[in-house]
């Protein structure tokens, strides 16, 4: 029985695979790479493993600076009282003013808050109290229950008030420019003019 030749075997060494020489046979078909496994479903009745959700992130709190030595706030200064012009002539501005209080005193404003000035002749009540001398009269102002009425020389001597109403009814035009700023010292919350609008503004632009 003829011997049939041995197929040469494949042998690898270090020097990398022989190359056969090319024959009749066809060569292998390559074996395709193998690719990453597929992960295995989990058994049934064990639950895989959990991945933990990530934590959610907290927005980051502002930066609070230390809190330094404590400095005492300078106290405010006090507010300027409001100032309102009311036009009249010289001759009608004692009757504004008298018109003035009443809307005052309607308002709620007692009577002791109010201080009126006159800048050229006094006002009937203030004449009628000076007769009966100035003790008397600055008694009446010191007890503060009435309204006071004063003209622009005495009123010197008055205490301030919460509300000042000027009545410039005549006088210099000195006395009137001294009169205001000392009655816009006096006011503590609300200054009231009743006079001649051009000779009242020109004193407040001087610096009232």
């Amino acid at each position: 029985m003829p011997l049939i030749p041995e197929e040469p075997q494949i042998h690898e060494s270090a020097q990398g695979p022989r190359v056969i020489p090319a024959s009749g046979r066809t060569a292998p078909t390559p074996r395709p790479v193998p690719g990453p496994r597929p992960v295995a479903p989990p058994r049934p009745g064990r639950p895989g493993p959990v991945r933990p959700m990530p934590a959610q992130r907290t927005p980051r709190e502002p930066l609070v600076a230390a809190p330094g030595p404590s400095v005492k706030a300078a106290a405010p200064a006090a507010a300027a009282p409001q100032i309102q012009l009311v036009p009249a002539s010289a001759e009608g501005a004692l009757d504004a003013a008298e018109e003035a209080v009443d809307l005052l005193l309607e308002s709620g404003r007692a009577p002791g808050e109010v201080l009126v000035i006159t800048t050229g002749d006094p006002h009937p009540w203030a004449a009628h109290e000076l007769s009966f001398g100035e003790a008397a009269y600055w008694a009446q102002h010191d007890a503060g229950d009435d309204v006071f009425y004063a003209d622009a020389t005495a009123s010197r001597r008055a205490a301030s008030r919460p509300v000042v109403v000027v009545a410039v009814n005549g006088g210099s035009g000195e006395t009137a420019a001294t009169a205001l700023p000392l009655a816009l010292g006096l006011a503590g919350a609300l200054l009231i003019v009743c006079g001649d609008p051009q000779q009242i503004n020109s004193v407040l632009a001087a610096g009232v």
